[in-house]
Formats: structure tokens, sequence, C-alpha cells
């Protein structure tokens, strides 16, 4: 599919003016255990790196064509698409944790956290004037919140031929400030408070409450990203199918909660309120999980349950090589860990306790979060990702 606006395009122009196959990268929600994602994402830039002979300035973005994330996945895919290190966007995220998850005293109406030292930090890593125009970017990017005040998901793309990227509009999206919008994706319910974004100066009505788009179907953005990728409405229009493109979707833990019991339906249901958030995120990745699974070619992940496994296709000779085409959406490729104990100690991580790396504040388990996202990297191969590996790297102008 041809640019619809060239010039809107900048210096990604070269970059999208083409029909080649392309590349995505979805990266979970899920608070401080983004600390997981980031260390995964340093294993994969070094097996990349050492593919293909790059040195230190080689990049994820220049690999990935389109990056998205979801709450704190948001504020790794915006470093992503900044042009970043995984090794940069670890340190940040390592100091991030420290000073962001300082409990505030405690109000009835109060969160728990202050939104002060998160703004100040994002405007650090992505500075006060970039917004989402390419000018600013080294690859598309796509961040995932809720507009509370419509009560309805809002998918931030900075696909230059979007509808709402329009650049005469009064309320075009590129004009975003990049660390605002965000923001806006990471402020989860009783941790942060909401993000109110002035859509379109001077029109009151074009003011919104935000919150994090954890509280979406779309704390994995998987699925959403193929969708918005392929979809013709969304202008961007890149073609499907297991040669023209891939996706990678790294998660940030699940963390089963257990619920009421039958014997005693009223024991655990105060417990249970509190990890709502936390079930919601879980229950949405799983969803859009199965829809890349059975719509896509899942090359590689863990069992999604008893019922139906990993859905990697297999006939009577094992794995099908991926030789064969199938006549899949896309190819899929998912990373995630288990915040179990049988699951720790299967990966050699038992003696790390569970419940102290499963909450989404759990600063006093980022050491340990390290070190459960550098098992996870290991499982990272890029036999995974088929013939998209041998496909040619692009770096912005």
């Amino acid at each position: 599919m041809a640019l619809q606006r060239p010039g809107a395009w900048g210096n990604l122009k070269a970059r999208y003016d083409d029909v080649r196959p392309r590349r995505m990268l979805a990266l979970d929600g899920g608070g401080i255990r983004g600390l997981l994602t980031v260390q995964v994402l340093v294993e994969l830039e070094d097996k990349l790196r050492r593919k293909y002979g790059s040195g230190d300035d080689f990049r994820l973005s220049h690999f990935f064509d389109y990056v998205g994330g979801t709450s704190t996945g948001a504020i790794i895919a915006a470093g992503i698409a900044r042009g970043l290190s995984a090794r940069e966007i670890l340190e940040f995220y390592k100091a991030f944790g420290q000073v962001i998850f300082t409990r505030r005293r405690w109000g009835i109406w109060n969160a728990l956290y202050q939104d002060g030292p998160l703004e100040k930090k994002l405007k650090s890593v992505f500075g006060d004037e970039s917004d989402l125009t390419p000018e600013y970017l080294q690859t598309l990017l796509l961040v995932v919140t809720r507009n509370a005040t419509t009560d309805s998901a809002w998918p931030v793309s900075s696909n230059p031929d979007a509808t709402y990227n329009e650049p005469a509009r009064p309320d075009c999206n590129l004009q975003l400030p990049l660390w605002r919008i965000v923001r806006a994706s990471t402020a989860a319910p009783v941790y942060f408070p909401p993000e109110v974004i002035e859509w379109e100066k001077g029109n009151p009505d074009k003011s919104f409450v935000f919150v994090d788009g954890g509280t979406t179907s779309y704390n994995n953005p998987a699925f959403l990203m193929a969708r918005m990728a392929t979809e013709p409405r969304y202008n961007l229009g890149w073609r499907r199918g297991e040669k023209e493109l891939l996706v990678v979707s790294i998660g940030t833990g699940n963390a089963p909660n257990t619920g009421a019991e039958a014997d005693d339906p009223e024991s655990n249901l105060a417990a249970s309120a509190a990890n709502t958030l936390s079930s919601l995120m879980t229950q949405a990745g799983f969803d859009q999980d199965i829809n890349c699974r059975t719509v896509g070619r899942c090359t590689y992940g863990d069992p999604l349950d008893r019922e139906v496994g990993d859905l990697i296709p297999r006939d009577d000779d094992g794995v099908v090589s991926l030789s064969s085409d199938l006549g899949r959406s896309f190819l899929y490729a998912r990373y995630n860990a288990t915040l179990t104990k049988e699951w720790l100690t299967d990966s050699g991580l038992g003696d790390i306790d569970p419940a102290k790396v499963s909450k989404l504040d759990s600063i006093e388990g980022m050491d340990d979060l390290e070190r459960i996202g550098q098992r996870l990297g290991q499982e990272v191969e890029l036999a995974h990702f088929g013939p998209f590996v041998d496909a040619p790297l692009f770096k912005a102008d």
C-alpha cells in the first residue's frame, strides 16, 4: 500500500515507502515487572547484533518496523522507537522503579504513588518537545491507553497516514507530547493519578481523562497491532502472510491469583478485589495471545492451558517446518514467564519468592525480576523468526 501523505513521513519515508516483509514488537503492561521485559530485550538485541555483525550502534529499532506497548510496555516501546538501546532502557528502568514507586502519604482519594516523579522521569528520557511525528522517532510506535471520559480504549499510533493523524486536524494525534501520551498509558488506577490531556487546544470538549491501558482488553497489544497494521482502514495496509509479517510478543510474567474457594466463597473476596487489575491484565493477555496463535502461526510459546496446549503446528514428524506455508496471517513468537514456585524452580530460580516478584509495584523484587528476564531471554532464538532475520535492516537518517 503506497503512502498516502508522503510528505508527512519525514525521515521515515524511505523506510516505509516500499512493499517488503515487516517486523513488529508488542510489549505487555505490568508495572515494575517491565524490568523482566527489558532484560529479554537486552538478550534479543545482543543476539541480533551478533547475527548482523553490528557494533554497539545497533538498535532494536533497526530490526522492528513497528513497536507498541501498553502501560509499562509503552515506556519501553517509546524508548525503542526513540532509538535507545536495550541497555540504555535497562539503566533507565532500574532508576525509574526506585524513584517512581515511592509511597505517598495516604488519603482517602489519593493514589498510592505521586505522578510528579513519573512525569519528571518520562520528560528526562523522551524530552519536553518530542511528539509522535517522524522527526522524533526511528520506527513506528503504538501506545495503548484508555479514555475514561468516553470509556473506551484509545490505541494511539504514530502512523502519519492514520485518519486522526491528518496534520490539518486541530486534534491531530501526532502533535501530542510523547511523554504525556506514555504517562496516560501508565496511569494505573489506585497506583497513579489519571492523566488529563487537552487533545485540541482551546476546546474544553476535547479534554479527556486517561487511565492505564492495562484496564482495556489490550494489556497484551500483539493482536491489536497486527490488526492495525494489516486492516486497510487503518491506512497502513501491510500484507498478511507467514513470509510477510512477524509479530514478536513479550510479557511481564503471569502472576496467577488464587480466588474464592467453593466451600468458603467469601473468604478470599477482599484479596481478589485488591488483585482485580492484575487479574484483568492476565485474562485479557490470554485472550490476545490465543487470537495471535490461531489467526497467526505460533513458532514459540508456553502452553496456554491443558486443553489447547501451545498451538504450535505439528504433524506426525513433529513441529511443522517453517518452509511449509500454512496460510496463516503472520508468524508469531511469544515469550513470557510464569511467576509460580513451580516455574521458577524448573527454571533454576527456586530461591525466588513468587509473591515478591508478582506485585506490580514490588521494587524489593527488582533484582530477582532481572534474573527472571535473563533466564527468559535464553529462550529467544532467532530461528523462531523464520525468514525475517534475513530481511535487510534499516537505519533512519
